[in-house]
């Protein structure tokens, strides 16, 4: 069946049709917060899912000279992302640059290890930032129902808010450990 790329096409098409170029830049922000996958990626990935007919497409003038495609989800799509999204997550042991060099940062000039855990706690503390400005604007708006599209914005938003909060404690620890 599908990729990890087609199902997270598929779960952004299921919110409205997009086009090619949308979907690309859907894929930066806001699935790029969580989840990364190249321009050149999404094309091929499209041609796939067509295939399988979990996506459809249609002409419709482009903005430019030449026509592009509309996607829009197919009931057997809707059906296997639903599926998907209730299999447990594969198994695959998670890979952290940011890990792997504090493992073994006791190499480091220590003057040169500070610099780095600074940048680090800055740029931690600067995506904070980003998630909180967009947690203020999803508390003015409408609370969503676990049932609806936008519920996958909240929960992945409460995710990232944690996750940039635990990283911001733990650099402020190595900081005080290096000096």
């Amino acid at each position: 069946m599908s990729s990890t790329l087609g199902y997270a096409l598929l779960g952004l098409i299921a919110r409205r049709p997009r086009t090619g170029y949308e979907l690309s830049q859907a894929l930066r922000v806001p699935v790029g917060y969580f989840w990364t996958a190249s321009h050149s990626q999404v094309y091929p990935e499209l041609v796939r899912l067509e295939a399988e007919r979990l996506i459809r497409g249609t002409v419709v003038p482009g903005p430019g000279p030449r026509d592009t495609k509309r996607y829009d989800i197919t009931a057997d799509g809707r059906a296997a992302l639903a599926e998907w999204v209730t299999t447990p997550v594969s198994d695959a042991p998670p890979r952290s640059e940011e890990l792997l060099k504090i493992y073994s940062i006791w190499l480091a000039d220590p003057s040169r290890a500070r610099t780095m855990i600074a940048a680090e706690l800055a740029r931690h503390r600067t995506q904070l930032a980003r998630y909180e400005a967009l947690a203020t604007e999803f508390e003015q708006a409408a609370p969503v129902a676990a049932t609806q599209p936008g519920f996958g914005d909240v929960a992945t938003l409460r995710y990232g808010l944690t996750y940039e909060r635990h990283f911001i404690d733990w650099y402020e620890w190595l900081s005080d450990q290096l000096r």
